[in-house]
């Protein structure tokens, strides 16, 4: 059938499965917009920012795993995108933007809102493509789907001129499939069998989980391999939720701000299995001395990731799954307990850093206020997507992923602002599921403009400020390393809870611990969106933290009490998550504005 290249678009949409798409209209894509109105099918969610259109995509890929679409017009709606595809792109997230573009005859002069997009966005693509003829525009949509999924899932940028949308074409689904590609090859027998031998004489293994597990869906291959042969599990901060919080195998997350004993028993094993993870320096340290005495495997989708940063011992590339369940009949079963008693001393030497067991003096912390929200959200499917900074390494620390995409984070970009947009694109993915943002006052001030979306959608999201009133990962890396200076970091916010209330939506404050589950309570029973003020101790610091160059077992801690304070046990906290912390040293801290209270 002959129709317009915008009615193409849409149609190429629609039989990809695609439903609803995240967006912002302009003149070079109005035509694209025009054509909408003849497919109801698919629901456009209007965003306040284009940055917010492709976190909101991106937001929507994690949590469903399927591919985010994004749309925006030429010049700064193109630009406005590159952070997030970015994002996406560090984090192998699939999503698909469709930019307009100025006409054909007018590329290269400087046209008003002419931008190469494609030349922007090349570093931080998978694949991008100009798009100027009507035609071609099934074969471009069809292939960038393909690839944004396929392999290693990431970011693909189709940008379409404008007479390529006003233009009419012959419509042939069947003839523009994407072009064939040969199978990706599989490990050969004898790297198969060099990690078996790996695996079945190994003392001191430990598995390292990364988000490739979930992307893979390899859940259950990774428990097996773990519980045969008794291995412990590390994990990523992308991997999180992969392999359950609960289960004896995971020790818990690795790398800059990851448990202690986890990073000490990298160093002293013999054996890394790596599954889905990219070895990047956040998770190393410092690599001349990185797990020193270990063998390295390592499972990898991407060959371009495998001896990047870290020299293996056995690259098997491969899917995740497929390899693993071609592994796994083979594997020995073995319990390991000197390596299990080993790693358990570890762990009761380094449960210093827990704050569970302060006693409720009146100081909101933030891990308090991250763990009375698990609590809280026991028994609901529920979807964290946090921003980025101390709340982040909190949540990481605190709150107990037990199923996969249950966490949604930037984590190589590490972008501010991310979280608000992106929980929407979650919630649009799983509406059936509870939402959480969980967000610094920092971050949430880059985007915060996306609450406007929430009210016009009429979405239920909960806002979780974790408000400090400084931009608290920098401020902490000032004061461990720049001697307290505090250049730039003090922030001042508005009265988020008036905020909210401009906006249609529900806002809350809390100061106190006592207030923390209730008001969450009341949060999910709103029946919107609804914004809630953590005001938390604003010189809190995380713990452990390792110093960029140093080893990963070089970690500063915080300092050992001189007393044990006796379990509160009127504020909830778990016998298993109550360990030794010191009480926090009062600080001279910068004047902090207080909105008054609401009557």
């Amino acid at each position: 059938m002959k129709l317009t290249g915008a009615e193409i678009l849409w149609e190429c949409l629609l039989r990809e499965g695609v439903d609803t798409v995240f967006g912002y209209p302009g003149g070079a894509i109005l035509p694209a917009y025009d054509a909408l109105t003849k497919y109801p099918q698919i629901h456009h969610v209007l965003v306040r920012h284009e940055q917010g259109a492709t976190h909101m995509a991106d937001g929507y890929a994690r949590a469903s795993g399927r591919v985010g679409v994004a749309v925006a017009t030429s010049g700064p709606g193109a630009t406005n995108m590159v952070t997030g595809i970015a994002t996406a792109m560090m984090d192998s997230s699939p999503i698909v933007c469709i930019t307009g573009q100025v006409g054909s005859k007018a590329l290269g002069t400087d046209a008003f809102q002419e931008t190469d997009v494609t030349g922007v966005t090349l570093p931080v693509t998978k694949h991008n493509i100009l798009v100027t003829r009507p035609g071609d525009i099934a074969r471009a949509l069809r292939e960038a789907f393909h690839v944004a999924r396929s392999g290693r899932p990431g970011p693909v940028l189709v940008d379409v001129t404008k007479d390529a949308q006003q233009l009419t074409a012959e419509f042939d689904w069947d003839a523009a499939a994407p072009r064939s590609r040969p199978g990706r090859a599989f490990p050969a027998a004898s790297s198969l069998a060099q990690a078996l031998e790996l695996i079945n004489s190994a003392q001191r293994p430990v598995i390292l989980a990364g988000q490739g597990v979930i992307q893979s869906g390899a859940e259950a291959e990774v428990m097996e391999l773990a519980q045969r042969a008794g291995i412990p599990i590390a994990v990523t901060l992308l991997g999180i939720g992969g392999v359950p919080a609960s289960s004896p195998s995971n020790l818990g997350m690795m790398g800059m701000h990851g448990e202690a004993w986890v990073n000490q028993a990298i160093q002293r094993a013999d054996l890394l299995i790596a599954l889905g993870m990219r070895f990047d320096d956040r998770v190393t340290g410092n690599l001349r001395t990185y797990a020193p005495r270990a063998k390295k495997i390592h499972v990898e989708i991407d060959p371009s990731e495998v001896n990047k940063n870290v020299a293996v011992d056995v690259a098997l590339l491969g899917d995740l799954r497929a390899v693993l369940t071609r592994l796994l009949p083979s594997v020995h079963d073995v319990e390991r307990g000197e390596w299990w008693a080993e790693i358990n001393a570890m762990r009761g030497d380094s449960a210093v850093r827990d704050i569970q067991r302060l006693p409720d003096n009146g100081r909101l912390h933030a891990a308090h206020v991250i763990h009375d929200l698990w609590r809280a959200t026991q028994g609901r499917e529920t979807i964290v997507v946090t921003d980025v900074g101390q709340h982040q390494m909190w949540e990481a620390q605190y709150f107990r992923h037990e199923k996969s995409r249950s966490l949604i984070t930037s984590g190589g970009l590490g972008t501010m602002g991310f979280a608000l947009p992106a929980a929407i694109g979650a919630k649009f993915a799983c509406p059936e599921k509870d939402v959480w943002v969980v967000v610094g006052d920092g971050g949430f001030q880059m985007t915060m403009c996306e609450l406007a979306t929430a009210a016009q959608e009429g979405l239920k999201v909960n806002v979780a400020i974790i408000n400090n009133a400084f931009l608290g990962m920098v401020r902490q890396w000032q004061e461990f390393f720049y001697e307290k200076r505090y250049a730039a970091t003090p922030i001042t916010g508005p009265d988020f809870v008036k905020l909210a209330e401009a906006f249609g939506l529900v806002g809350m404050r809390v100061e106190r611990r006592a207030d923390v589950a209730p008001d969450v309570a009341r949060a999910l029973a709103a029946a919107g969106t609804v914004v809630v003020d953590f005001r938390v101790e604003q010189e809190d610091t995380v713990f452990p933290m390792v110093p960029a160059g140093a080893a990963l077992d070089e970690m500063i801690r915080r300092p050992a009490p001189a007393a044990v304070p006796e379990p509160i046990a009127e504020n909830g906290a778990d016998p298993e998550w109550q360990m030794p912390a010191s009480p926090p040293v009062p600080r001279k801290s910068p004047p902090r504005r207080r909105a008054p209270a609401l009557a």
